[in-house]
């Protein structure tokens, strides 16, 4: 019976795509150009991933297109591969898409280039050549993230310690970047970066990781996306510890979290820019254009209580 039901669910999937390229049909899509585009995250739960729907959608508005969002409900890469193919098979035009893996993914968007479908990333690459990219500088921003935590330790009087790291995956590009930043920021200095775990960003997995560096006595804790560094957040609040945390991505849970003293900073993003952008430069490529294969960091902010 569950056969039967998702077979049936992934054929009603199809059809919507065949509709109208999707199955979240959004945006303009009234535009004299009639072009097809999707969007495609790596999850549909991060409100990262909500913000930069919200401004792909924005851009789709202005420029009368269709924008169709796509994505899986956990990161997930045999998904976010079916996804890439059954846009292919609905007629897009254009994929805008947020790597969850960048090895993973790649055969399958060389197969939409080479039907003609032009390829934009937002956030996270794969390894392959796009039209454009919009993402932040993840391993500087990275490395702030680390330079935040540890102007805050020292101001504490902690000169040594370990410090944890909570990433997504030993694959997502941005995530890998943004570690390496942060461990670079505490080279040659008296802490001990731990081996690094992973909580597939879901914020209980990494809650439960961040217990259990608060009980290894950490000073420090490092949460490399937004469900990490909620988990995190929530692990020192559960303590009531005094292991200072700083993390990606913004929601009104990591705010809440910073209000309250458990979270001392998170790296905020533009996923709106990622849209946005990402959107205009896929008309004007389906226009004609060409945009060289630009990479454009789309910037960070350093958001603390104050």
């Amino acid at each position: 019976m569950k056969r039967t039901v998702a077979v049936l669910l992934s054929l009603v999937m199809l059809l919507g795509l065949l509709a109208g390229c999707g199955g979240k049909e959004q945006g303009g899509g009234t535009g004299t150009e009639n072009y097809k585009i999707a969007l495609i995250t790596m999850d549909s739960i991060d409100q990262h991933w909500v913000t930069l729907n919200e401004g792909a959608q924005k851009a789709a508005k202005e420029l009368g297109v269709t924008v169709t969002y796509m994505a899986p409900n956990t990161k997930d890469d045999a998904q976010q591969i079916e996804q890439v193919n059954n846009a292919v098979a609905a007629g897009c035009q254009a994929i805008i898409v947020a790597a969850n893996g960048p090895d993973a993914i790649t055969s399958a968007l060389k197969e939409a280039a080479a039907a003609g479908v032009k390829i934009i990333y937002v956030d996270s690459p794969a390894n392959m050549a796009a039209e454009a990219t919009f993402s932040t500088d993840n391993e500087a921003a990275g490395k702030t993230a680390g330079e935040t935590m540890l102007a805050e330790l020292k101001a504490k009087g902690v000169t040594s310690g370990s410090i944890g790291i909570i990433n997504t995956n030993a694959a997502s590009d941005s995530t890998l970047k943004r570690e390496a930043g942060f461990r670079s920021a505490f080279a040659g200095t008296d802490f001990t970066v731990l081996e690094t775990q992973y909580g597939e960003g879901d914020a209980a997995k990494s809650q439960s990781i961040a217990e259990n560096y608060i009980t290894q006595g950490a000073v420090g804790i490092f949460g490399a996306n937004e469900g990490s560094t909620t988990g995190a957040g929530n692990a020192i609040k559960a303590a009531k510890s005094d292991t200072v945390c700083v993390g990606f991505d913004k929601s009104d849970a990591i705010r809440g979290l910073i209000d309250d003293g458990f979270i001392l900073a998170t790296m905020a993003q533009n996923p709106d820019v990622m849209g946005y952008e990402g959107v205009k430069a896929a008309v004007a490529v389906l226009k004609g254009e060409d945009l060289g294969g630009k990479v454009v960091d789309t910037g960070v902010s350093v958001l603390k209580k104050d």
